[in-house]
């Protein structure tokens, strides 16, 4: 079985892509949703707390995934840190969901920083979907109702989605205009054979 990761820039549409990838029966793994249930674990989001601060809790004591993006992509250091806690938590947990999807001709795992993390290496094959900048950004605001600048301070964290093109094994053009499910029909056979 191919273990494959499906990335993109904030507001590529990743997640549209990969509920395609569903339809045709391939199990997909959201690793960004995985991550927000790793910090309602108490030992995860007491070092989150020893690390952001308390401004990440509601007034309840509850995790709040907003307010830590909203710290953490102002602090580059702290992201670092957010991220070296978070990330290898779901990759095991990603490892042991592919041992669970045996009949699959390959899996996916979506998620948004697969190149910045340095986890290439995980994966078989790489499908990047690629958008122009400003119809991300208009994506995001309209999704998110966040400013245009706090959507660039989340994109300084990304590399730019010419490069991450450049690394990947596919890529989907989701710029509004250009089909995508011919797109993810050609990958999907190209993965199958």
């Amino acid at each position: 079985m191919l273990v494959t990761a499906l990335t993109g820039n904030i507001g590529s549409g990743k997640s549209t892509v990969a509920s395609v990838f569903q339809c045709l029966g391939i199990p997909v793994y959201h690793a960004d949703a995985e991550a927000k249930k790793m910090y309602q674990r108490q030992e995860v989001l007491k070092e989150a707390v020893s690390m952001a601060g308390e401004q990440i809790l509601g007034p309840d004591g509850r995790f709040m995934p907003q307010s830590l993006a909203e710290v953490a992509f102002r602090d580059p250091l702290l992201l670092r840190k957010l991220n070296r806690l978070i990330h290898p938590l779901v990759m095991d947990d990603f490892r042991g969901w592919v041992l669970r999807q045996r009949d699959a001709a390959y899996v996916l795992q979506e998620a948004a920083i697969i190149f910045e993390s340095g986890l290439r290496e995980q994966f078989d094959k790489v499908i990047h979907v690629s958008c122009p900048e400003e119809i991300a950004i208009r994506r995001i605001e309209k999704r998110d109702h966040v400013s245009r600048e706090q959507i660039l301070q989340r994109m300084k964290f990304q590399f730019p989605d010419r490069e991450k093109a450049d690394l990947a094994d596919f890529v989907i053009l989701n710029d509004g205009s250009t089909l995508v499910i011919p797109q993810v029909l050609a990958i999907h056979q190209a993965l199958i054979s």
